[in-house]
């Protein structure tokens, strides 16, 4: 129970690059992602980083919101959400589509009776 947390985190970090390449994102939903990245790698922070553990901080938090405010989508990415051609599933084997059936329940309703001759009938 204490993993999900770690977990849930972990895939969403992991669907952020194939986010990234999705044409369909809003351009300033990836900038977003690209700022974030930008500011990680920038030198300066508004905590400095020499002050032990505090420097890690900021980055910590501003990649909190970062994965809060796209976490719907960045779940799209991850649960996969993107319909999956049976084609591709499959591999070329053939797929029949639009076939209509009906099961229809033929039960057949055994008396103790008969199960116990059947039985005596088979040892015989």
């Amino acid at each position: 129970m204490q993993f999900i947390f770690m977990r849930v985190l972990m895939r969403r970090i992991k669907a952020i690059p194939p986010f990234l390449r999705d044409k369909a994102v809003p351009f300033r939903k990836k900038m977003v992602i690209i700022l974030g990245i930008a500011y990680l790698l920038w030198p300066l922070d508004l905590i400095p980083t020499p002050i032990l553990l505090f420097g890690i901080i900021d980055d910590i938090v501003i990649w909190g919101f970062i994965i809060y405010y796209l976490r719907e989508e960045l779940d799209k990415y991850w649960l996969g959400e993107k319909e999956v051609k049976p084609e591709e599933r499959f591999h070329g084997k053939k797929i029949i589509d639009d076939v209509k059936f009906e099961v229809k329940d033929e039960t057949i309703h055994w008396s103790e009776d008969d199960s116990v001759k059947e039985n005596k009938e088979k040892r015989q």
